[in-house]
């Protein structure tokens, strides 16, 4: 089945090559990429049918639901991320006695920027 949305897909974009303002075809292949779960381009396609017919109900309603997914799925993977970048941290660190529950990171609300703070402890209160 997914080789088939991927033959899909394919064969949408080279529709939209043949013909850049091919409304059917963008909402075909936005869908498409939306059941594929590749989201971004999902939404790009719906923008550039808005650009092309602003009325469009289905564009503007994906324009609303699209973001939150987007975000949800980069939140996941982040989360993901850091919890394997502390796994491969932790196995590093355990030869030393030291685990990444030894580091501290504060966020300065002003700049953005990271500071990182050691402590000999980890599972005692800060004081």
């Amino acid at each position: 089945m997914i080789n088939r949305k991927k033959s899909a897909i394919d064969d949408c974009s080279k529709a939209i090559e043949l013909n850049k303002l091919y409304v059917k075809v963008y909402l075909r292949r936005a869908k498409l990429y939306e059941d594929t779960e590749k989201l971004d381009e999902s939404l790009e396609d719906y923008k550039k049918i808005l650009e092309m017919d602003p009325a469009n109900k289905e564009a503007r309603e994906a324009q609303i639901r699209l973001p939150p997914k987007i975000a949800e799925r980069n939140e996941k993977m982040k989360n993901e991320m850091l919890g394997k970048l502390k796994d491969l941290g932790n196995m590093f660190l355990k030869p030393f006695g030291l685990s990444t529950q030894n580091f501290e990171m504060n966020q300065d609300p002003n700049s953005g920027g990271y500071s990182i703070n050691f402590k000999q402890n980890p599972n005692e209160p800060s004081l």
